[in-house]
């Protein structure tokens, strides 16, 4: 059995479910399309192509293999999209909670099936079917569980507004003693730049105080405010909105002293091998292009 084990983002990974390109199909019709950067690059002609993101999966693969991660991969269905498993599922504590995502992603939590059949069936939990949730909005940060929202009336209308305000008080419910803190996320279907799909994308913690953070992705000046109190101005890396494009907020740690990060993120790594880091740079641009990076596409099961 797998004994779960999540209380943060940053402490020390042993076990994780990496997503797979294998059979990603070929690009989508524009109206097909979850996000406005994916369209944007199936308008342009520069949708990623499958070979190239195996490649870069194959590199983080092997990031985790030097650092002796249990990696899990899903079953592979055909011409469908599983590289971003963190949207399917997230683990809190020593809890596996299925998301309630986009309906016609449900196969995807199948393909991780022989991973939830060792998990202690208690220990699962599917959320109330009004509450909608997706794993790159949640983050389990010790005492805190911070999770990115969308609580506007026109909800429905952005098919970017993935988590809702029942999902908050659903979270809580499951975790009365943790302080589950919401962040009100700015959305838009057409504007990548002007959009923070997830929490992830415009907000993480790294080691055990500090943050990268992106000011924009916040509709509330005083939530992002919160953020830059509780880990500290001086700890804080602030990201452009073209490194929010980037996504320059969504890399992975490893543990409190190591992080992977995308090649290209010049920048940022320096920044974190400043504060000490070891950074481990991968190849990600192409997987970047669906408006997700190394944290979406990964789903962590066990820290030490």
């Amino acid at each position: 059995m797998l004994k779960l084990n999540i209380k943060n983002e940053t402490s020390r990974l042993k076990s994780v479910i990496l997503g797979t390109a294998i059979s990603n199909g070929s690009a989508p019709k524009l109206e097909d399309c979850y996000d406005p950067k994916s369209a944007e690059h199936v308008k342009a002609g520069t949708y990623p192509k499958v070979e190239d993101m195996v490649v870069e999966m194959q590199a983080v693969a092997d990031v985790f293999k030097k650092y002796d991660v249990e990696v899990f991969r899903p079953k592979q269905i055909e011409n469908c999209n599983q590289i971003f498993a963190r949207d399917i599922a997230f683990v809190i504590d020593d809890k596996f909670i299925k998301a309630n995502i986009l309906p016609d992603r449900d196969k995807e939590i199948d393909a991780i099936q022989h991973v939830i059949n060792q998990i202690e069936p208690n220990n699962i939990i599917t959320l109330p079917e009004e509450a909608h949730v997706e794993g790159g909005d949640v983050m389990p940060w010790n005492d805190y569980v911070f999770v990115g929202t969308y609580s506007g009336d026109d909800y429905p209308d952005y098919i970017t507004a993935r988590t809702n305000i029942d999902a908050v008080i659903a979270l809580q419910e499951l975790f009365p003693h943790k302080t589950v803190k919401s962040f009100e996320l700015r959305k838009s279907n057409t504007d990548a730049r002007n959009n923070a799909l997830h929490l992830d994308c415009c907000f993480q913690p790294v080691g055990t105080n500090k943050a990268i953070i992106h000011r924009n992705g916040f509709l509330v000046e005083k939530e992002y405010q919160f953020l830059v109190d509780l880990f500290g101005k001086e700890n804080i890396f602030e990201i452009t909105s073209e490194e929010m494009y980037n996504m320059n907020s969504n890399i992975f740690s490893i543990s409190e002293d190591v992080i992977i990060s995308e090649k290209n993120f010049t920048r940022l790594n320096s920044w974190l091998r400043e504060q000490g880091f070891t950074v481990e740079e991968v190849p990600y641009a192409e997987i970047a292009k669906q408006e997700g990076l190394l944290r979406c596409s990964t789903l962590p099961l066990i820290r030490a």
